[in-house]
Protein backbone atom coordinates (compact mmCIF):
# COMPACT_ATOMS: atom_id res chain seq x y z
CA UNK A 1 0.00 0.00 0.00
CA UNK A 2 3.17 2.46 0.16
CA UNK A 3 4.51 3.97 -2.87
CA UNK A 4 6.86 6.82 -2.25
CA UNK A 5 6.40 8.74 -5.79
CA UNK A 6 3.11 9.85 -4.73
CA UNK A 7 2.51 13.49 -3.25
CA UNK A 8 0.37 14.59 -0.03
CA UNK A 9 -1.98 16.28 -2.52
CA UNK A 10 -2.89 13.11 -4.12
CA UNK A 11 -3.69 11.30 -1.13
CA UNK A 12 -5.69 14.22 0.96
CA UNK A 13 -7.12 14.34 -2.19
CA UNK A 14 -8.30 10.64 -2.24
CA UNK A 15 -8.94 11.08 1.23
CA UNK A 16 -11.48 14.31 0.99
CA UNK A 17 -12.88 13.44 -2.50
CA UNK A 18 -13.77 9.43 -0.94
CA UNK A 19 -14.85 10.76 2.81
CA UNK A 20 -17.28 13.22 1.35
CA UNK A 21 -19.26 11.38 -0.83
CA UNK A 22 -18.13 12.71 -4.14
CA UNK A 23 -17.83 10.61 -7.29
CA UNK A 24 -14.73 9.15 -7.14
CA UNK A 25 -14.83 7.85 -11.08
CA UNK A 26 -15.71 11.22 -12.19
CA UNK A 27 -13.03 13.03 -9.92
CA UNK A 28 -10.06 10.79 -11.31
CA UNK A 29 -12.01 11.35 -14.92
CA UNK A 30 -11.21 14.96 -14.45
CA UNK A 31 -7.69 14.66 -12.67
CA UNK A 32 -4.31 13.30 -12.59
CA UNK A 33 -4.51 9.61 -11.13
CA UNK A 34 -3.67 9.08 -7.78
CA UNK A 35 -1.65 6.06 -7.75
CA UNK A 36 -2.10 3.16 -4.68
CA UNK A 37 -5.86 3.98 -4.48
CA UNK A 38 -8.17 1.58 -3.60
CA UNK A 39 -9.19 -0.51 -6.86
CA UNK A 40 -12.96 -1.13 -5.45
CA UNK A 41 -15.54 1.44 -3.99
CA UNK A 42 -18.61 0.68 -2.49
CA UNK A 43 -20.96 2.86 -4.15
CA UNK A 44 -24.23 1.50 -2.77
CA UNK A 45 -23.02 2.43 0.77
CA UNK A 46 -25.93 4.63 2.21
CA UNK A 47 -23.34 7.14 3.98
CA UNK A 48 -20.43 6.76 2.62
CA UNK A 49 -19.40 9.67 5.49
CA UNK A 50 -19.75 7.60 8.04
CA UNK A 51 -16.99 6.60 10.03
CA UNK A 52 -18.30 3.13 10.60
CA UNK A 53 -19.23 2.72 6.95
CA UNK A 54 -15.48 3.72 5.28
CA UNK A 55 -13.98 0.32 4.06
CA UNK A 56 -11.18 2.60 1.85
CA UNK A 57 -9.19 5.44 3.09
CA UNK A 58 -5.32 6.35 2.48
CA UNK A 59 -3.86 5.40 6.01
CA UNK A 60 -0.34 7.04 4.87
CA UNK A 61 -1.99 10.21 4.33
CA UNK A 62 -3.81 10.39 7.53
CA UNK A 63 -0.73 9.58 9.24
CA UNK A 64 1.33 12.60 7.39
CA UNK A 65 -1.12 14.63 8.62
CA UNK A 66 -0.85 13.56 12.13
CA UNK A 67 2.53 14.17 11.94
CA UNK A 68 1.94 17.68 10.51
CA UNK A 69 -0.32 18.51 13.57
CA UNK A 70 1.92 16.85 16.07
CA UNK A 71 5.18 18.86 14.71
CA UNK A 72 2.84 22.58 14.68
CA UNK A 73 2.51 21.59 18.47
CA UNK A 74 5.94 20.69 19.11
CA UNK A 75 8.13 22.57 21.43
CA UNK A 76 11.33 24.41 20.08
CA UNK A 77 13.50 21.92 21.36
CA UNK A 78 11.22 18.71 19.61
CA UNK A 79 11.30 21.06 16.43
CA UNK A 80 15.13 21.11 16.11
CA UNK A 81 15.29 17.27 16.54
CA UNK A 82 12.67 16.65 14.30
CA UNK A 83 13.91 18.97 11.55
CA UNK A 84 17.14 20.51 12.55
CA UNK A 85 14.83 24.00 12.98
CA UNK A 86 16.90 25.85 15.41
CA UNK A 87 14.77 27.97 17.69
CA UNK A 88 14.98 31.55 15.74
CA UNK A 89 12.04 33.51 17.61
CA UNK A 90 13.22 31.82 20.91
CA UNK A 91 16.56 33.19 20.58
CA UNK A 92 15.11 36.65 19.80
CA UNK A 93 12.94 37.08 22.46
CA UNK A 94 15.70 36.44 24.89
CA UNK A 95 17.37 39.17 22.98
CA UNK A 96 14.28 41.67 22.83
CA UNK A 97 14.37 41.10 26.83
CA UNK A 98 17.79 42.53 26.86
CA UNK A 99 17.79 45.47 24.37
CA UNK A 100 14.45 46.30 24.94
CA UNK A 101 14.87 46.72 28.77
CA UNK A 102 18.13 48.84 28.22
CA UNK A 103 15.93 51.06 26.49
CA UNK A 104 13.37 51.61 28.66
CA UNK A 105 15.95 52.49 31.10
CA UNK A 106 18.15 55.08 29.05
CA UNK A 107 14.39 56.58 28.30
CA UNK A 108 13.21 56.43 31.51
CA UNK A 109 16.08 57.80 33.37
CA UNK A 110 15.88 61.08 30.17
CA UNK A 111 12.17 61.15 30.79
CA UNK A 112 12.87 61.49 34.62
CA UNK A 113 14.89 64.45 34.78
CA UNK A 114 12.16 66.21 32.40
CA UNK A 115 9.21 65.23 35.26
CA UNK A 116 11.25 66.29 38.11
CA UNK A 117 12.38 70.05 36.41
CA UNK A 118 8.74 70.11 35.71
CA UNK A 119 7.66 69.79 38.88
CA UNK A 120 10.47 71.74 40.55
CA UNK A 121 9.24 74.55 38.13
CA UNK A 122 5.67 74.39 39.07
CA UNK A 123 6.67 74.41 43.13
CA UNK A 124 8.35 77.32 42.03
CA UNK A 125 5.90 79.28 40.73
CA UNK A 126 3.40 78.81 43.90
CA UNK A 127 6.44 80.10 46.12
CA UNK A 128 7.32 83.11 43.47
CA UNK A 129 3.45 83.95 42.57
CA UNK A 130 1.17 82.82 45.49
CA UNK A 131 0.99 84.94 48.73
CA UNK A 132 2.29 83.04 51.68
CA UNK A 133 1.77 79.50 50.16
CA UNK A 134 2.81 77.00 52.37
CA UNK A 135 3.20 73.23 51.05
CA UNK A 136 1.28 71.05 52.37
CA UNK A 137 -0.82 67.68 51.66
CA UNK A 138 -3.59 69.85 51.59
CA UNK A 139 -2.03 72.81 50.30
CA UNK A 140 -3.96 73.22 46.69
CA UNK A 141 -7.52 72.56 48.52
CA UNK A 142 -7.17 74.80 51.59
CA UNK A 143 -5.61 77.91 49.67
CA UNK A 144 -8.00 80.64 49.55
CA UNK A 145 -8.91 84.09 50.47
CA UNK A 146 -11.98 85.23 52.90
CA UNK A 147 -12.46 89.09 52.50
CA UNK A 148 -12.02 91.72 49.51
CA UNK A 149 -8.37 93.25 49.93
CA UNK A 150 -7.15 89.50 50.60
CA UNK A 151 -8.22 89.16 47.09
CA UNK A 152 -6.68 92.56 45.99
CA UNK A 153 -3.74 91.82 47.58
CA UNK A 154 -3.26 88.29 46.20
CA UNK A 155 -3.84 90.10 42.41
CA UNK A 156 -1.04 92.64 43.24
CA UNK A 157 1.51 90.35 44.75
CA UNK A 158 1.46 88.39 41.68
CA UNK A 159 1.68 90.99 39.36
CA UNK A 160 4.23 92.33 41.31
CA UNK A 161 6.01 89.44 41.55
CA UNK A 162 5.73 88.91 37.77
CA UNK A 163 7.43 92.25 37.01
CA UNK A 164 10.29 91.90 39.54
CA UNK A 165 10.82 88.20 37.96
CA UNK A 166 14.54 88.60 37.12
CA UNK A 167 15.91 90.02 39.83
CA UNK A 168 14.40 87.37 42.69
CA UNK A 169 14.46 84.30 40.68
CA UNK A 170 17.11 81.87 41.50
CA UNK A 171 16.33 79.50 38.42
CA UNK A 172 17.23 80.43 34.35
CA UNK A 173 13.32 81.71 34.36
CA UNK A 174 13.10 85.01 31.77
CA UNK A 175 10.22 86.33 30.28
CA UNK A 176 9.41 85.10 26.98
CA UNK A 177 10.68 87.35 23.43
CA UNK A 178 8.71 87.67 20.24
CA UNK A 179 11.05 89.31 18.23
CA UNK A 180 10.27 92.74 19.48
CA UNK A 181 8.98 92.82 22.73
CA UNK A 182 8.22 90.64 25.52
CA UNK A 183 4.96 88.81 26.54
CA UNK A 184 2.80 90.64 28.45
CA UNK A 185 0.69 89.18 31.50
CA UNK A 186 -2.76 89.17 30.81
CA UNK A 187 -5.33 89.73 33.62
CA UNK A 188 -8.85 88.44 32.99
CA UNK A 189 -12.31 88.57 34.96
CA UNK A 190 -15.48 86.72 34.17
CA UNK A 191 -18.63 87.90 35.87
CA UNK A 192 -22.60 87.90 35.43
CA UNK A 193 -23.70 90.45 32.40
CA UNK A 194 -26.20 91.40 35.43
CA UNK A 195 -26.51 90.40 38.65
CA UNK A 196 -28.75 92.24 41.94
CA UNK A 197 -28.79 89.77 44.74
CA UNK A 198 -30.80 90.88 48.18
CA UNK A 199 -30.70 87.76 50.78
CA UNK A 200 -32.31 89.01 53.60
CA UNK A 201 -35.20 90.19 51.00
CA UNK A 202 -34.59 86.62 49.50
CA UNK A 203 -34.65 87.99 46.31
CA UNK A 204 -32.51 88.19 43.39
CA UNK A 205 -32.25 89.28 39.73
CA UNK A 206 -29.73 87.94 37.61
CA UNK A 207 -28.52 87.76 33.90
CA UNK A 208 -26.50 84.16 33.59
CA UNK A 209 -24.74 85.16 30.32
CA UNK A 210 -21.04 85.39 31.05
CA UNK A 211 -18.66 88.38 29.72
CA UNK A 212 -14.98 88.66 30.10
CA UNK A 213 -12.72 91.86 30.28
CA UNK A 214 -8.87 91.24 29.60
CA UNK A 215 -5.82 93.81 29.99
CA UNK A 216 -2.56 93.73 29.73
CA UNK A 217 0.80 94.54 31.48
CA UNK A 218 3.62 94.46 29.72
CA UNK A 219 6.94 93.59 31.67
CA UNK A 220 9.60 96.35 32.52
CA UNK A 221 7.01 98.81 31.19
CA UNK A 222 5.25 99.61 34.87
CA UNK A 223 7.02 100.80 37.64
CA UNK A 224 6.76 99.92 41.05
CA UNK A 225 6.77 101.84 44.02
CA UNK A 226 5.30 102.23 47.38
CA UNK A 227 1.33 102.04 47.13
CA UNK A 228 -1.04 98.97 46.46
CA UNK A 229 -0.76 98.35 42.36
CA UNK A 230 -4.21 97.76 41.81
CA UNK A 231 -4.85 101.12 41.55
CA UNK A 232 -2.62 101.82 39.09
CA UNK A 233 -3.79 99.02 37.17
CA UNK A 234 -7.27 100.25 37.81
CA UNK A 235 -8.67 96.96 38.87
CA UNK A 236 -11.87 96.99 39.95
CA UNK A 237 -14.17 93.60 41.13
CA UNK A 238 -17.68 93.50 41.47
CA UNK A 239 -17.40 90.62 43.86
CA UNK A 240 -21.68 90.31 43.52
CA UNK A 241 -21.15 89.42 39.58
CA UNK A 242 -17.48 88.05 39.92
CA UNK A 243 -16.63 84.51 38.78
CA UNK A 244 -13.02 84.52 38.18
CA UNK A 245 -10.11 86.29 38.33
CA UNK A 246 -7.42 84.72 35.65
CA UNK A 247 -3.56 85.32 35.65
CA UNK A 248 -2.22 84.62 32.60
CA UNK A 249 1.55 84.88 31.95
CA UNK A 250 4.31 82.66 29.63
CA UNK A 251 7.96 82.31 31.13
CA UNK A 252 10.85 80.52 29.72
CA UNK A 253 14.05 78.27 31.09
CA UNK A 254 16.06 75.83 29.97
CA UNK A 255 16.71 72.46 31.44
CA UNK A 256 20.60 72.39 32.20
CA UNK A 257 20.91 69.22 34.20
CA UNK A 258 20.65 67.07 31.26
CA UNK A 259 24.46 68.61 30.00
CA UNK A 260 25.74 66.22 32.68
CA UNK A 261 24.32 62.81 30.86
CA UNK A 262 25.62 64.22 27.40
CA UNK A 263 22.54 65.15 26.05
CA UNK A 264 21.66 68.53 24.68
CA UNK A 265 19.36 70.94 26.91
CA UNK A 266 15.78 71.32 26.38
CA UNK A 267 14.40 75.13 26.25
CA UNK A 268 10.96 75.11 28.42
CA UNK A 269 7.76 77.20 27.63
CA UNK A 270 5.87 77.50 31.24
CA UNK A 271 2.76 78.99 30.88
CA UNK A 272 0.97 79.77 33.91
CA UNK A 273 -2.54 80.15 34.94
CA UNK A 274 -3.42 81.60 38.29
CA UNK A 275 -6.89 81.29 38.88
CA UNK A 276 -9.32 83.22 42.11
CA UNK A 277 -12.39 80.82 41.69
CA UNK A 278 -15.14 82.74 43.25
CA UNK A 279 -18.25 80.54 41.62
CA UNK A 280 -19.77 79.05 44.28
CA UNK A 281 -20.33 82.51 45.77
CA UNK A 282 -19.59 81.21 48.95
CA UNK A 283 -17.46 83.67 50.74
CA UNK A 284 -14.29 81.23 49.74
CA UNK A 285 -12.30 82.52 46.84
CA UNK A 286 -9.84 79.21 45.88
CA UNK A 287 -6.77 79.85 44.41
CA UNK A 288 -4.76 77.49 42.32
CA UNK A 289 -1.53 77.92 39.66
CA UNK A 290 -1.55 75.82 37.09
CA UNK A 291 1.18 75.74 34.16
CA UNK A 292 1.26 73.84 30.67
CA UNK A 293 4.76 72.93 29.38
CA UNK A 294 5.70 73.46 25.94
CA UNK A 295 9.35 71.72 25.28
CA UNK A 296 10.94 72.97 22.23
CA UNK A 297 14.88 72.57 21.16
CA UNK A 298 17.07 75.84 21.44
CA UNK A 299 17.66 78.23 19.07
CA UNK A 300 21.13 78.91 19.45
CA UNK A 301 23.41 77.07 21.51
CA UNK A 302 27.15 76.30 21.77
CA UNK A 303 29.52 73.83 24.73
CA UNK A 304 32.72 73.74 25.10
CA UNK A 305 32.42 70.07 24.53
CA UNK A 306 30.19 68.29 22.38
CA UNK A 307 27.49 66.53 24.34
CA UNK A 308 26.10 64.63 21.56
CA UNK A 309 28.86 62.11 21.12
CA UNK A 310 26.50 59.21 22.01
CA UNK A 311 24.02 60.79 19.97
CA UNK A 312 24.91 58.14 17.07
CA UNK A 313 25.12 55.22 18.88
CA UNK A 314 22.14 55.45 20.63
CA UNK A 315 20.37 56.04 17.18
CA UNK A 316 21.81 52.59 15.96
CA UNK A 317 20.75 51.31 18.86
CA UNK A 318 16.87 52.22 18.78
CA UNK A 319 17.20 51.40 14.80
CA UNK A 320 18.36 47.48 15.60
CA UNK A 321 15.69 47.79 18.14
CA UNK A 322 13.41 48.17 15.51
CA UNK A 323 14.54 46.13 13.12
CA UNK A 324 15.08 43.01 15.53
CA UNK A 325 10.87 43.67 16.91
CA UNK A 326 10.33 43.83 13.03
CA UNK A 327 11.96 40.16 12.47
CA UNK A 328 9.59 39.07 15.47
CA UNK A 329 6.88 40.90 14.26
CA UNK A 330 7.15 38.95 10.98
CA UNK A 331 7.76 35.61 12.63
CA UNK A 332 4.95 35.53 14.54
CA UNK A 333 2.66 37.31 12.35
CA UNK A 334 3.26 33.94 9.55
CA UNK A 335 3.51 31.29 12.90
CA UNK A 336 -0.42 32.60 13.61
CA UNK A 337 -1.26 32.54 9.73
CA UNK A 338 -0.04 28.90 9.75
CA UNK A 339 -2.06 27.64 12.63
CA UNK A 340 -5.23 29.08 11.01
CA UNK A 341 -4.50 27.61 7.71
CA UNK A 342 -3.56 24.28 9.98
CA UNK A 343 -6.87 24.97 11.46
CA UNK A 344 -9.13 25.05 9.18
CA UNK A 345 -7.30 21.73 7.77
CA UNK A 346 -7.81 19.75 10.51
CA UNK A 347 -11.73 21.19 10.66
CA UNK A 348 -12.02 20.09 6.88
CA UNK A 349 -10.34 16.74 6.96
CA UNK A 350 -12.11 16.19 10.71
CA UNK A 351 -15.95 17.31 9.41
CA UNK A 352 -15.18 15.18 6.06
CA UNK A 353 -13.70 11.67 8.30
CA UNK A 354 -16.10 11.67 10.77
CA UNK A 355 -18.87 13.60 9.90
CA UNK A 356 -19.02 16.11 12.85
CA UNK A 357 -17.59 19.57 13.63
CA UNK A 358 -14.65 20.27 15.31
CA UNK A 359 -15.58 21.85 18.79
CA UNK A 360 -14.17 25.63 19.75
CA UNK A 361 -11.89 24.27 22.62
CA UNK A 362 -9.85 22.55 19.75
CA UNK A 363 -9.91 24.97 17.75
CA UNK A 364 -8.42 27.77 19.54
CA UNK A 365 -5.81 25.43 19.97
CA UNK A 366 -4.37 26.48 16.70
CA UNK A 367 -4.62 29.57 17.81
CA UNK A 368 -1.59 30.63 19.71
CA UNK A 369 -2.28 33.94 22.10
CA UNK A 370 1.07 33.57 23.23
CA UNK A 371 2.47 34.61 19.56
CA UNK A 372 -0.87 37.68 19.42
CA UNK A 373 0.64 38.97 22.50
CA UNK A 374 3.89 39.12 21.00
CA UNK A 375 3.12 40.94 18.23
CA UNK A 376 1.20 43.44 20.34
CA UNK A 377 4.52 44.15 21.78
CA UNK A 378 6.27 44.49 18.67
CA UNK A 379 4.20 47.02 17.58
CA UNK A 380 4.30 49.36 20.52
CA UNK A 381 8.20 48.62 20.77
CA UNK A 382 8.33 49.99 17.45
CA UNK A 383 6.26 52.72 17.38
CA UNK A 384 7.70 53.81 20.94
CA UNK A 385 11.07 53.69 19.51
CA UNK A 386 10.16 56.00 16.61
CA UNK A 387 8.87 58.25 19.05
CA UNK A 388 11.99 58.18 20.71
CA UNK A 389 14.27 59.02 17.88
CA UNK A 390 12.10 62.06 17.24
CA UNK A 391 12.38 63.27 20.48
CA UNK A 392 16.02 62.66 20.86
CA UNK A 393 16.12 64.77 17.84
CA UNK A 394 14.03 67.58 19.73
CA UNK A 395 10.81 66.96 16.85
CA UNK A 396 8.78 65.76 18.83
CA UNK A 397 7.96 66.42 23.09
CA UNK A 398 5.72 63.21 24.04
CA UNK A 399 7.67 62.17 26.52
CA UNK A 400 4.72 60.59 28.45
CA UNK A 401 2.93 59.11 24.96
CA UNK A 402 6.28 57.26 24.53
CA UNK A 403 6.79 56.09 28.30
CA UNK A 404 3.80 54.48 27.95
CA UNK A 405 4.50 52.74 24.74
CA UNK A 406 7.89 51.49 26.06
CA UNK A 407 6.44 50.44 29.31
CA UNK A 408 4.14 48.98 28.61
CA UNK A 409 5.50 46.78 25.53
CA UNK A 410 8.80 46.07 27.77
CA UNK A 411 6.16 44.49 30.04
CA UNK A 412 4.44 42.45 27.23
CA UNK A 413 8.03 40.90 26.28
CA UNK A 414 8.73 39.87 29.81
CA UNK A 415 5.22 38.42 30.24
CA UNK A 416 5.62 36.76 26.77
CA UNK A 417 8.94 34.74 27.67
CA UNK A 418 6.48 32.71 30.27
CA UNK A 419 5.52 31.16 26.85
CA UNK A 420 8.49 29.49 26.60
CA UNK A 421 8.73 28.74 30.40
CA UNK A 422 5.47 26.27 30.18
CA UNK A 423 7.06 23.56 28.01
CA UNK A 424 8.52 22.66 31.58
CA UNK A 425 5.94 20.93 33.70
CA UNK A 426 7.88 22.09 36.88
CA UNK A 427 7.31 25.91 35.53
CA UNK A 428 4.15 25.94 33.60
CA UNK A 429 1.98 25.58 36.87
CA UNK A 430 0.94 29.39 36.84
CA UNK A 431 0.36 29.31 33.41
CA UNK A 432 -1.49 26.33 33.21
CA UNK A 433 -3.79 27.67 36.48
CA UNK A 434 -4.34 31.12 35.03
CA UNK A 435 -5.81 29.42 31.94
CA UNK A 436 -8.20 27.01 33.63
CA UNK A 437 -9.20 29.47 35.69
CA UNK A 438 -9.62 32.26 33.72
CA UNK A 439 -13.17 32.23 32.57
CA UNK A 440 -14.65 30.89 35.40
CA UNK A 441 -12.89 34.26 37.29
CA UNK A 442 -14.24 36.63 34.86
CA UNK A 443 -17.74 35.47 35.47
CA UNK A 444 -16.94 35.73 38.89
CA UNK A 445 -15.74 39.18 38.69
CA UNK A 446 -18.49 39.88 36.29
CA UNK A 447 -21.59 39.22 39.53
CA UNK A 448 -19.38 40.41 42.28
CA UNK A 449 -18.70 43.54 40.01
CA UNK A 450 -22.59 44.70 39.52
CA UNK A 451 -22.53 45.01 43.86
CA UNK A 452 -19.54 46.96 43.69
CA UNK A 453 -20.48 49.60 41.08
CA UNK A 454 -23.81 49.68 43.77
CA UNK A 455 -22.00 50.36 46.61
CA UNK A 456 -19.65 52.94 44.32
CA UNK A 457 -22.98 54.51 43.14
CA UNK A 458 -24.67 54.35 46.80
CA UNK A 459 -21.46 56.51 48.56
CA UNK A 460 -21.08 58.58 46.46
CA UNK A 461 -24.58 60.26 46.33
CA UNK A 462 -25.23 59.60 50.07
CA UNK A 463 -21.82 59.82 51.82
CA UNK A 464 -20.24 62.58 49.16
CA UNK A 465 -21.49 65.53 50.88
CA UNK A 466 -19.53 64.17 54.12
CA UNK A 467 -17.10 62.70 53.45
CA UNK A 468 -13.70 63.74 51.19
CA UNK A 469 -12.90 60.22 50.43
CA UNK A 470 -16.70 59.59 48.90
CA UNK A 471 -16.50 63.23 47.01
CA UNK A 472 -16.39 61.84 43.17
CA UNK A 473 -16.90 58.90 41.85
CA UNK A 474 -13.50 57.94 41.27
CA UNK A 475 -12.76 58.61 44.61
CA UNK A 476 -14.98 55.89 45.42
CA UNK A 477 -13.83 53.59 43.80
CA UNK A 478 -10.32 53.67 45.21
CA UNK A 479 -11.76 53.99 48.97
CA UNK A 480 -13.61 50.94 48.53
CA UNK A 481 -10.73 48.70 46.44
CA UNK A 482 -8.80 50.07 49.52
CA UNK A 483 -11.25 48.89 51.74
CA UNK A 484 -11.30 45.25 50.23
CA UNK A 485 -7.57 44.91 50.36
CA UNK A 486 -7.93 46.26 54.35
CA UNK A 487 -5.83 49.14 53.93
CA UNK A 488 -7.30 52.74 55.68
CA UNK A 489 -10.06 50.94 57.36
CA UNK A 490 -9.76 53.70 60.36
CA UNK A 491 -9.57 56.92 58.79
CA UNK A 492 -12.35 56.78 56.65
CA UNK A 493 -14.64 55.31 59.26
CA UNK A 494 -12.97 58.49 61.72
CA UNK A 495 -13.33 61.11 58.48
CA UNK A 496 -17.11 60.92 58.40
CA UNK A 497 -18.78 64.16 59.70
CA UNK A 498 -21.24 63.82 62.21
CA UNK A 499 -23.48 66.57 60.85
CA UNK A 500 -25.91 64.50 60.25
CA UNK A 501 -27.18 61.79 62.70
CA UNK A 502 -29.03 59.80 60.44
CA UNK A 503 -26.09 59.56 57.75
CA UNK A 504 -23.46 59.02 60.28
CA UNK A 505 -25.78 55.96 61.39
CA UNK A 506 -26.34 54.96 57.45
CA UNK A 507 -22.46 55.41 56.70
CA UNK A 508 -21.64 52.40 59.85
CA UNK A 509 -24.29 50.22 58.29
CA UNK A 510 -22.56 51.07 54.56
CA UNK A 511 -19.36 50.47 55.37
CA UNK A 512 -19.71 47.40 57.95
CA UNK A 513 -22.05 45.57 54.98
CA UNK A 514 -19.28 46.20 52.52
CA UNK A 515 -16.28 45.04 54.41
CA UNK A 516 -18.62 41.88 55.53
CA UNK A 517 -19.73 40.81 52.15
CA UNK A 518 -16.43 41.78 50.35
CA UNK A 519 -13.71 40.84 52.80
CA UNK A 520 -15.00 37.52 54.02
CA UNK A 521 -16.93 36.18 51.41
CA UNK A 522 -16.14 37.67 48.23
CA UNK A 523 -12.51 37.66 48.23
CA UNK A 524 -12.52 34.11 50.20
CA UNK A 525 -14.79 32.35 47.13
CA UNK A 526 -12.47 34.18 44.85
CA UNK A 527 -9.47 32.80 46.67
CA UNK A 528 -11.15 29.35 46.78
CA UNK A 529 -12.15 29.60 43.29
CA UNK A 530 -8.17 29.97 42.48
CA UNK A 531 -7.44 27.27 44.85
CA UNK A 532 -9.79 24.62 43.49
CA UNK A 533 -8.28 25.20 40.30
CA UNK A 534 -4.92 24.73 41.18
CA UNK A 535 -5.21 21.51 42.74
CA UNK A 536 -6.96 20.60 39.74
CA UNK A 537 -4.02 21.11 37.86
CA UNK A 538 -1.93 19.53 40.51
CA UNK A 539 -4.45 16.51 40.09
CA UNK A 540 -3.78 16.60 36.07
CA UNK A 541 -0.17 16.48 36.40
CA UNK A 542 -0.34 13.15 38.50
CA UNK A 543 -2.97 11.28 37.24
CA UNK A 544 -2.77 12.89 33.20
CA UNK A 545 -4.80 15.83 31.47
CA UNK A 546 -7.84 14.55 30.28
CA UNK A 547 -7.50 14.31 26.02
CA UNK A 548 -9.56 15.96 23.83
CA UNK A 549 -10.35 14.57 20.05
CA UNK A 550 -7.45 17.12 18.77
CA UNK A 551 -4.94 15.50 20.91
CA UNK A 552 -6.45 11.99 20.74
CA UNK A 553 -6.31 12.11 16.93
CA UNK A 554 -2.47 13.06 17.45
CA UNK A 555 -2.03 10.38 20.09
CA UNK A 556 -2.24 7.70 17.26
CA UNK A 557 1.49 8.86 16.00
CA UNK A 558 3.98 7.63 17.80
CA UNK A 559 7.05 8.65 16.05
CA UNK A 560 9.13 10.53 18.16
CA UNK A 561 11.09 13.53 17.55
CA UNK A 562 14.43 12.41 16.12
CA UNK A 563 13.14 9.19 14.38
CA UNK A 564 13.77 11.31 11.08
CA UNK A 565 9.83 10.76 9.58
CA UNK A 566 9.18 14.36 10.51
CA UNK A 567 11.86 16.21 7.69
CA UNK A 568 11.00 17.35 4.45
CA UNK A 569 12.38 16.59 1.19
CA UNK A 570 14.50 18.81 0.30
CA UNK A 571 14.47 20.69 2.98
CA UNK A 572 17.71 23.01 3.84
CA UNK A 573 19.09 23.15 7.15
CA UNK A 574 21.76 25.60 6.13
CA UNK A 575 19.22 28.30 6.31
CA UNK A 576 19.59 31.73 8.25
CA UNK A 577 15.99 31.60 8.72
CA UNK A 578 13.88 28.74 8.46
CA UNK A 579 10.94 30.89 7.76
CA UNK A 580 12.79 32.08 5.12
CA UNK A 581 12.32 28.74 2.88
CA UNK A 582 10.11 28.35 1.00
CA UNK A 583 8.59 25.04 -1.28
CA UNK A 584 6.44 23.98 -3.37
CA UNK A 585 3.48 22.43 -1.88
CA UNK A 586 3.80 19.26 -3.68
CA UNK A 587 7.16 19.31 -2.16
CA UNK A 588 6.20 19.12 1.48
CA UNK A 589 5.82 15.24 1.70
CA UNK A 590 6.51 14.20 5.30
CA UNK A 591 9.45 11.13 4.98
CA UNK A 592 8.45 8.01 6.04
Amino acid sequence: MEDRGRGPDCEMQFVFNYCSGADMKSEMANSEPCVNCCNTIDEGSGNANSPEKIECHDPDAEDNFRRKLKFFFMNPCEKFRARGRKPWKLGLQILKIAIITIQLVSFGLSNQMVVAFKEENLMAFKHLFLKGYRPTDKSDDNYAVYTQSDVYDHVSFAVEQFLKLPNISVGNHAYEWNGTEYTALVLCQEFYKKSSISPRNDSFDIDPKVETECFEIKPMLLRIDDGPIHWKLNLTVDFSRLLSINIYFTLKAINLQTVRHHELPDCYDFHVAITFNNKAHSGRVKISLDNEVAINECKDWDIARSVQKNAPYLLMFDAFIIVSCLISLILCTRSVINGIQLQYEYTTFFLSRYSKPVPWSDRMEFVNGWYILIIVSDMLTIIGSILKIEIQAKNLTSYDVCSILLGTSTMLVWIGVIRYLGYFQKYNLLILTLRAAFPNVIRFWCCASMIYLGYCFCGWIVLGPYHEKFRTFNTVTECLFSLINGDDMFPTFKGMQQKSYLVWLFSRLYLYSFISLFIYMVLSLFIALITDTYETIKQYQRDGFPETELHSFMAACKDLPNSGRYRIKGESHTAIFCCCNRYDESEENLAD
